[in-house]
């Protein structure tokens, strides 16, 4: 008998997407000579919460005026051609990118008319602005690589050229990370004869992301140094407010309401900061593995990408870590600080309600002895008028018995009086009395 086949299994409904999600963004493949222009655009604010279709009408609009075919809506990457260029588009979290890249070079190094793939028109009209511009020139390696020397002097600015062999020695990367008077940035690319367009592409790319993810992971600094003067403000008063509250001179509430006014103001910054800072991070570790997996070595004794990045880039992301982290610290400070005047403010109202206390059971004892001697009191008031009514009662009986009236009374009074507390203290028990 023949096995039965195996029953068939729904796949998740998001299977094939993830899977397409691995081969839908492939590295572009660049020949010798070459040129790619790149621009990556961000919304000024709530960047990560912009509306997409804006990113998507922007693109039609270059495909458009190229007459190129027009893209799904709803996507996230796009490639195609327009003109004589290949491009490549893609969403991100933050920002869009572009890349267009093309055969062959101008006469002129970065000759600002490759940049005309982008229209200033268009580019002015794009969501956001541009956070990233970056052209490159890709050239074939002389057989001597100390022929370059000339040109990079030509091209670049000596005090921050970076120069250095990248791939294990496939190709030289050059760039000097200043802006030019057209908006770009620029480097070049100087392959070894035989390398493949496919490794030519993948530095290409990595140059672009590690300038744009550079200047993203930047954007907290100004944030920081923001922050930095308000926590320079709000410093000096949370540490005044944790020296006084040792001192009982100090009221514990109108401290603590000082204190929760600071903790608030901390909190806000906190929330207001989370997002740019965790960014700033996690850009940081993007920069970081984009150079690594450059895998340079020294060019003729020139500076490297790491070592530019250690001492032009790394100050500014320990200016962000320094400000994240001394915000934390203050918002710790201020929680325990809280905490501490808070006990003290219970253990007070305690006292105080304690004093209360003592205070109402004095009144009470009072209030109870008070009312014992109004009942003695009150037992000789009725027992007064309770002997004149029993005196005029008994008259008649004593005067037939020659009893005389003033012995009379004073037989009735102590029966009087005896037959009065009965009555009261009976009365007093009836009520709950003691």
């Amino acid at each position: 008998m023949t096995a039965d086949p195996k029953p068939h299994l729904p796949d998740h409904p998001q299977r094939y997407a993830l899977v397409n999600e691995l081969h839908a963004r492939p590295y572009p493949k660049l020949g010798v000579p070459g040129h790619a222009v790149y621009v990556a655009f961000k919304e000024p604010r709530d960047a990560a919460n912009r509306d997409r279709r804006k990113d998507h009408d922007h693109l039609v609009d270059l495909l458009t005026r190229n007459g190129a075919a027009q893209p799904q809506a709803g996507i996230t990457h796009y490639g195609g051609k327009i003109g004589r260029h290949e491009v490549k588009w893609e969403s991100h979290t933050e920002f869009t990118t572009y890349l267009a890249f093309g055969k062959g070079v101008s006469s002129r190094a970065f000759d600002p008319a490759e940049t005309e793939i982008y229209p200033d028109s268009w580019i002015d009209a794009a969501p956001g602005g541009r956070i990233a511009a970056v052209q490159i020139r890709i050239e074939e390696l002389p057989e001597n690589p100390d022929d370059i020397s000339p040109l990079l002097e030509q091209w670049f600015v000596t005090e921050s050229l970076v120069c250095t062999w990248v791939l294990d020695g496939a190709a030289v990367v050059a760039g000097d990370f200043r802006i030019d008077p057209n908006g770009q940035m620029r480097f070049a690319v100087f392959a070894r004869p035989g390398t493949g367009p496919g490794r030519i592409g993948r530095t290409v790319q990595r140059l672009c992301e590690l300038e744009t993810y550079r200047a993203m992971s930047m954007l907290g600094l100004a944030r920081a140094r923001d922050l930095s003067k308000r926590l320079n403000a709000l410093d000096p008063r949370l540490t005044e407010i944790v020296d006084g509250m040792g001192n009982d001179a100090n009221s514990a509430e109108e401290t603590l309401h000082d204190l929760l006014e600071i903790s608030a103001e901390l909190e806000s910054l906190a929330v207001q900061h989370s997002f740019r800072f965790s960014a700033t991070g996690a850009y940081e570790a993007i920069v970081r593995e984009r150079v690594e997996a450059l895998r340079e070595s020294r060019f003729e004794g020139r500076q490297k990408l790491s070592e530019f990045m250690a001492r032009r880039y790394d100050p500014a992301v320990r200016t962000v870590k320094s400000a994240e982290t001394r915000l934390q610290q203050m918002v710790t400070r201020a929680a325990r600080a809280g905490e501490l005047l808070r006990t003290r403010v219970d253990v007070e109202r305690s006292a105080q309600n304690q004093k209360v206390l003592e205070s109402m059971d004095r009144r009470s004892d009072l209030q109870l002895r008070l009312q014992h001697t109004v009942e003695g009191l009150s037992v000789v008031a009725i027992s007064y008028y309770a002997i004149s009514v029993a005196g005029y009662l008994a008259y008649p009986l004593s005067k037939k018995i020659g009893l005389s009236k003033e012995l009379m009374m004073a037989g009735l009074t102590p029966i009087v009086i005896l037959a009065v507390w009965l009555m009261i203290r009976r009365i007093r028990k009836g009520m709950g009395g003691h």
